[in-house]
C-alpha cells in the first residue's frame, strides 16, 4: 500500500459511499491504520491509498483521548462554527509543503464506525480541525485548494 501523490486524479474527486462495511472495508481500515503509522501522520484518507471511498482514520490516540472512534466511514460535517483559527497543516499526500490553513474551531460530525455503528458528536480543536482535513480530501479538495 503505498501514499498516492499530487497531482493524482483521485485526490481531487468526490468519493463514492460505502454501501455495506465487509471484512474487505475492514481489512482496508487495518492496512490504513499501519500506513499512516509509518507515515507518520494523523490522518489518512482513503483516496490517498488509491482507493475511491469514503473512509478515514485518525491517529489513535487523538481519537482516545477525545473518546471517539479513529474509523470514520460516510462522514458528514453537518455544522461548522463561524469563529476559526488558522494553524499550519501539511498532507501526506503532498510531502514538504505546509500551509496556514483556515478551519472551524468546532463541527458537529455524524458517521458510521468500523462496526457499522452510527456515530455523532461535537468536536473542538485540533481534533475539529483533523476531521475537516479529512472530510476535505472524501470531498476531493486538498489543502492547496483551502487557500487560494
Amino acid at each position: 500500500m503505498d501514499i498516492v501523490k499530487e497531482p493524482n486524479k483521485i485526490l481531487h474527486q468526490k468519493l463514492a459511499e460505502v454501501p455495506e462495511i465487509s471484512d474487505e472495508i475492514k481489512s482496508l481500515i487495518e492496512e490504513m491504520r499501519k500506513k499512516m503509522v509509518e507515515a507518520e501522520g494523523v490522518g489518512l484518507a482513503a483516496n490517498q491509498v488509491g482507493e475511491n471511498l469514503q473512509i478515514f482514520i485518525i491517529d489513535k490516540n487523538l481519537a482516545e483521548e477525545n473518546k471517539v472512534p479513529d474509523a470514520f466511514i460516510n462522514p458528514e460535517i453537518s455544522e461548522y462554527s463561524r469563529e476559526q483559527d488558522q494553524l499550519e497543516e501539511g498532507c501526506l499526500s503532498i510531502p514538504e509543503y505546509f500551509v496556514a490553513v483556515p478551519r472551524s474551531k468546532k463541527i458537529k460530525i455524524k458517521a458510521l464506525d468500523e462496526n457499522g455503528k452510527k456515530i455523532r458528536f461535537k468536536a473542538k480543536g485540533f481534533l475539529a480541525r483533523v476531521l475537516q482535513h479529512e472530510t476535505d480530501h472524501l470531498n476531493g479538495l486538498l489543502i492547496k485548494d483551502r487557500i487560494k
